[in-house]
């Protein structure tokens, strides 16, 4: 269990890295990440796939030159 949560930082920790270096438009066109926007309660917020199992949720601010994280949690199947 602690080495799928490490695994879950790494990504949690290359994610904004790769924002930085490629432009969030880019990273989105990274087929394991799934960035998709969110619905209902959650519009206005994306979120990407960090494993099967785990999401980070974010929102973008000024014109998506800052993104912030909000959440990472488990979803639910």
């Amino acid at each position: 269990m602690l080495g799928n949560c490490q695994e879950i930082v790494r990504k949690l920790q290359i994610w904004p890295e790769q924002v930085e270096i490629m432009d969030i438009i880019e990273v989105r066109k990274i087929s394991g990440y799934h960035d998709e926007p969110l619905y209902r309660e959650r519009v206005g917020q994306r979120s990407v796939r960090l494993s099967k199992a785990y999401r980070a949720f974010y929102v973008e601010h000024d014109n998506k030159i800052t993104i912030k994280v909000i959440e990472v949690n488990k979803h639910d199947y």
